[in-house]
């Protein structure tokens, strides 16, 4: 796999992203630290909050749209803003006790796998102003929280599916296969 840095050779053209569909292989990629903040990367997720409420999502990964970041948007779930952007997001586990939901993903239209995940998170990254931002729940969000990450490292939820997710979903993930 090739080694990324933070700037690709062209600035990023933030209308051109668009979110990319599993098997697309820039989802399975370990995404990288963003070295600095400046209007590229604000614009970028500023594009992204808007892609996530077009398509009606609570979470999107910059791997989703095809860029190798460790940035992730999410709702505020206050209300207070239209989202949350969170650069080089570091997760830790507060509540390691466990729960399974249903999740769907972006990437993944059509498909929802129930996942286990702990309840209680803690994240601490930096906002489109690079300034440190702490926030901890075991509230939904800690979920959005941690497929958000998984994105930054390449998994994506069929790689957590049972057997009778995957049996379940078996369809709808060789449809995307396919094309």
């Amino acid at each position: 796999m090739a080694a990324f840095t933070y700037h690709v050779a062209m600035p990023v053209d933030p209308t051109s992203l668009a979110i990319r569909l599993h098997p697309d292989t820039v989802l399975r990629e370990k995404a990288q630290p963003v070295e600095s903040i400046d209007d590229e990367v604000r614009a970028v997720a500023a594009r992204m909050l808007e892609l996530m409420d077009e398509a009606e999502g609570i979470g999107l990964a910059a791997p989703q749209v095809g860029l190798p970041w460790r940035l992730f948007v999410t709702r505020d779930l206050t209300g207070h803003s239209p989202g949350v952007v969170w650069i080089n997001p570091v997760l830790e586990c507060i509540d390691s006790s466990t729960e399974i939901d249903e999740e769907g993903c972006l990437s993944l239209p059509g498909i929802l796998v129930k996942v286990n995940r702990p309840i209680g998170i803690r994240i601490r990254g930096l906002n489109e102003l690079g300034e440190e931002v702490v926030q901890e729940t075991d509230e939904h969000l800690a979920r959005v929280w941690q497929h958000e990450h998984d994105h930054l490292d390449g998994v994506l939820i069929i790689d957590r599916m049972s057997s009778m997710d995957r049996i379940r979903n078996r369809r709808a993930i060789r449809d995307l296969e396919r094309g």
